[in-house]
């Protein structure tokens, strides 16, 4: 069959003051040229024939709120209308429409060219004061009429009358009996110009909605020998299924927040304003990909011929989806065959029957997806979600923890109003606003009945438990702590030094963790930048140039042991605690009073000592941590942090007492340091006490002419002199001057500040001339 003038409708557009062609394609739908109707909601229609009355139409489709822009998206230039006046009767004795393909099959062997015809309602044509149809013929080139994004060019070769042919834009492009495409557009606005631009239906039919809404809709071939007869005869995938089938799970979670700009941006990406047919959403596992893929699919299921859904974990089990589709659609006839034939077969029936969407879950590598999307791009769409964000054919979307208002919303949506807004705060700070771990407590909170500050105190006693908990009807697979297990096994597989840096990276404060930290575990400056970039294509951190920044949950996580996980026995655990604490020991400027140059290093190491200082119970310190608390003590001392330097300064005491004992130097040095933070902060009379003990154990271990029992001699001089008590201060600075002279020589500059000390005590208690 080829083009049924029958079929041939004429439209007009009452907003844009435009008229255009059209094609019945069922008893009440027509096929035309998005533009012709644009920015109008009612239509109107008429067929051939003079007494051809205007019936009323609307735009079926697209919706009005997903319009693609024309501009950018040329291939998207197509509609359906839709008759909707009572006095309408399609004609009748017309056989149902053949769609038609040109770019998949073999091309006839030494044919250059593809005849093809249009029929539309040129301005030009008047008959009887009416506007008439007008036949225009041609061809495509076989090698270079099919533009990227589905567009055919055809060019002109035979018309009817010679005339303008805009206002027959819409007009149905058959070739061999198929219905190709839909005219758009006169390359040159007339007959001269020579060619014309169509959209491919192949294209739309792709495209969300177009096959729901036009029901049956199988391509032909036509680029093989054909004739223009009646239809071949069946093939193995004549075999058609009716709109909105799909294998789709439950919702893992009835309440859906905080999610909005990204789901209008997936729809935008999967309909008519993105030029690519895959999209794919990437992030941290637990962040919601799945969740927002399965709100995607429901919601737009009738919008598809058919919605399928495949865990992509592994290649065999993408294999074993494709395989699962054949089964659902061919029943017992599939049990004859193979996995990878069924397979097989599925592909072939998406490849004949466009308008479908497939959904790739947890892929875990690009190319085990590509395999599959590669012989399936121009029939339908693809979603693919991910926590691998590299590698993609498309702009992957970043899917991201969710905002505090959302959080909010989600754990009261889970366990009720309560009053414990400020806990239910707290709590979703404390799981990084990721809402797997926030659904996985909520449904932990109002299955056992517990306060939220309860299972806050559940969470900080037992991490491991509470992050692998699974309330009932909760998918134990759908933990935190086993979403984060299988991609760590797969760093692991690919590169065990990734998860190393993971690790250590637990440790630290969770954003600006500097690379240099992490210099010491790779081969050179290109190693570590691949490291990092493996975790970051992970989503496990991210990267910016800042440094490197981590979720708090992950490093929660990381840092607790578990039995069930070999990437978190407790051996692993310390030992990356224990090198995370040299990483940042080896940084630290060692005199943070003097070496003022040392000062940005220390501010921007700073957070993460603090962090590694608070992850430690203070009666588990260890030498390196006891020097880190001494080196930091003495920075916030010298930055004015007072208070927190002489925490610090009691702690790096007790830890030198417990590992060294009470008389090791280490031990007098720590005490020393802390009566200076008194003495500083005004509290002379703590600081006297510290410096008179120091200074008796000094004498007692050391000698009295050790350096470190001249220098506590004269700190205590000092603590007397800052007190007023210049009886004592006086005798100990001059007995220090003089035991230096003798120990250290007159040029020492021990000796020097002596003097100095000493002429200041001789200032302050009036007596000028020795002073001076």
């Amino acid at each position: 069959m080829a083009v049924d003038v029958r079929r041939v409708v004429e439209i007009w557009n009452p907003v844009g003051k435009c008229s255009g062609t059209g094609y019945l394609v069922a008893d009440d739908i027509v096929l035309t040229a998005l533009h012709n109707v644009l920015g109008c909601g009612d239509l109107e229609v008429r067929g051939l024939g003079g007494d051809s009355k205007w019936l009323a139409a609307e735009v079926l489709w697209p919706l009005t709120d997903r319009l693609p822009d024309l501009e950018r998206e040329p291939q998207a230039d197509g509609a359906l209308v839709r008759i909707t006046d009572a006095g309408w009767v399609p004609p009748t004795g017309v056989d149902p429409v053949r769609w038609g393909r040109i770019d998949g099959g073999p091309v006839v062997p030494d044919e250059q060219r593809l005849a093809c015809v249009a029929v539309g309602f040129p301005k030009s044509e008047v008959r009887d004061g009416i506007r008439d149809t007008k036949e225009i013929r041609g061809h495509i080139e076989r090698l270079t009429g099919l533009k990227s994004g589905g567009l055919i060019t055809a060019h002109v070769d035979q018309v009817a009358v010679p005339g303008v042919w805009a206002g027959a834009s819409g007009a149905a492009l058959f070739a061999r009996g198929r219905l190709i495409g839909v005219v758009t557009t006169d390359r040159r606005r007339d007959y001269d110009g020579d060619q014309l631009t169509a959209v491919s239906v192949v294209g739309l039919a792709a495209r969300p909605g177009f096959v729901a809404a036009v029901g049956e809709l199988v391509p032909e071939d036509v680029t093989v020998a054909d004739r223009e007869g009646p239809p071949c005869r069946a093939t193995v995938y004549d075999l058609e299924v009716p709109p909105g089938v799909n294998n789709l799970p439950e919702l893992p979670s009835p309440i859906f927040v905080g999610r909005a700009e990204v789901m209008a941006e997936l729809e935008r990406a999967l309909s008519g304003e993105s030029q690519t047919i895959t999209q794919t959403v990437h992030g941290l596992g637990g962040v919601g990909k799945t969740t927002l893929a399965l709100h995607y699919a429901h919601e737009h299921a009738g919008a598809y011929r058919l919605v399928w859904w495949i865990r992509s974990d592994a290649s065999e089990l993408i294999e074993a989806g494709f395989a699962a589709l054949t089964v659902r659609l061919r029943g017992e006839e599939a049990s004859n065959l193979t996995t990878s034939q069924a397979a097989e077969w599925a592909v072939g029936w998406l490849q004949t029957h466009p308008g479908w969407l497939l959904v790739f879950d947890n892929a875990e590598r690009p190319g085990d997806v590509h395999a599959w999307t590669g012989q399936l791009r121009a029939s339908g769409r693809h979603l693919i979600t991910s926590r691998y964000k590299r590698g993609w054919v498309c702009d992957p979307i970043s899917l991201r923890v969710l905002d505090q208002d959302a959080s909010l919303a989600l754990l009261s949506g889970l366990v009720g109003g309560g009053g414990e807004e400020d806990e239910a705060r707290a709590l979703a700070e404390e799981l990084g606003h990721l809402p797997l771990a926030l659904e996985q407590a909520g449904a932990f909170i109002a299955q056992r009945e517990v306060s939220i500050a309860a299972y806050r105190a559940m969470l900080e006693r037992y991490p491991a438990r509470a992050a692998a908990a699974a309330p009932g009807g909760f998918d134990p697979a759908r933990t935190v702590a086993r979403i984060w297990r299988i991609t760590l096994d797969v760093l692991e597989e690919r590169d065990p030094r990734a998860v190393e840096i993971l690790r250590i990276a637990a440790w630290y404060a969770p954003i600006g963790i500097p690379r240099s930290l992490f210099e010491p575990l790779a081969e050179d400056p290109v190693d570590l930048a691949e490291l990092l970039g493996l975790l970051a294509d992970y989503n496990m951190i991210a990267l910016d140039r800042a440094g490197v920044g981590i979720h708090l949950l992950v490093q929660m996580v990381a840092r607790t042991p578990s039995a069930d996980d070999p990437h978190r026995d407790q051996a692993r655990i310390l030992a990356a605690r224990d090198r995370a604490t040299e990483l940042v020991l080896d940084q630290l400027p060692r005199d943070p009073s003097g070496d003022v140059a040392g000062w940005p290093t220390w501010r921007a190491l700073f957070p993460h000592v603090e962090a590694i200082l608070d992850a430690c119970e203070p009666g588990e310190d260890t030498p390196e941590i006891d020097l880190i608390l001494t080196l930091t003590g003495r920075f916030l001392q010298e930055q004015g942090q007072l208070g927190q330097a002489i925490e610090y300064l009691a702690r790096s005491l007790a830890a030198a007492t417990r590992l060294f004992g009470e008389d090791d130097p280490s031990t007098l040095t720590s005490r020393n340091n802390l009566a200076g933070a008194y003495e500083v902060s005004g509290d002379v009379a703590r600081a006297i006490l510290l410096y008179e003990r120091t200074l008796e154990d000094c004498v007692r271990v050391l000698g009295e002419d050790h350096p470190d029992t001249l220098t506590s001699r004269s700190n205590l001089a000092g603590a007397y002199d800052v007190s007023g008590d210049v009886a004592r201060a006086n005798p100990l600075y001059e007995r220090t001057l003089e035991d230096r002279v003798r120990v250290l020589g007159e040029d020492h500059p021990d000796t020097l500040l002596s003097r100095n000390n000493l002429a200041g005590a001789y200032w302050v208690s009036g007596d000028v001339a020795r002073a001076i």
